[in-house]
């Protein structure tokens, strides 16, 4: 989801891959006390902005309006069929950052989870860049001026947890 750099967007359209809904229902799954508020918690301005992200980018479109008894209609927004592409695309794409992995491929495994897909493919991909991590961070350790090195210590010990959470996943399937 090139179009798309927010993981707000990215999560909201991974909702919308589940099934249509409207803005209330994202923003009551993304809150800190919902199901994948563990994860990434969303703010409902910030859903309502996703949504009009995914609309003028082609990737959702509203289908219908549901009555709702605390307010105005709710407009209930779908994926399009290039949404579902860029969607399940994201979902099996590794992680390049170190500094993404927390939030952004822990929310892509809690979304393949709760579609019941394997992730396995996600866990390889992201294995092997983990593994050019920690060799990258071993490999300048030496060279850095003290200041950096502490920074890479940090970098190194990180992506070694990153490696064994992977393996771990990887061996419990």
């Amino acid at each position: 989801m090139g179009r798309l750099p927010s993981l707000s967007d990215r999560g909201v359209a991974g909702l919308l891959a589940e099934r249509p809904t409207h803005g209330f229902g994202v923003a009551t799954v993304f809150a800190k006390d919902g199901p994948l508020g563990i994860v990434w918690t969303i703010q409902r301005q910030q859903v309502y902005r996703a949504l009009r992200h995914l609309v003028a980018e082609g990737l959702a479109e509203p289908v219908r309006e549901e009555e709702s008894r605390h307010g105005p209609a709710r407009t209930v927004y779908a994926l399009t069929a290039h949404g579902r592409d860029e969607v399940e695309a994201w979902l099996l794409a590794p992680v390049g950052r170190l500094r993404s992995v927390r939030h952004e491929l822990l929310l892509k495994l809690a979304f393949l989870e709760r579609r019941g897909s394997d992730p396995a493919p996600l866990v390889r991909e992201q294995r092997r860049i983990a593994v050019d991590m920690v060799r990258q961070c071993e490999l300048r350790l030496e060279e850095v001026e003290a200041e950096e090195r502490i920074v890479l210590a940090w970098r190194l010990e990180s992506a070694r947890a990153l490696l064994g959470m992977l393996d771990r996943l990887g061996a419990a399937r």
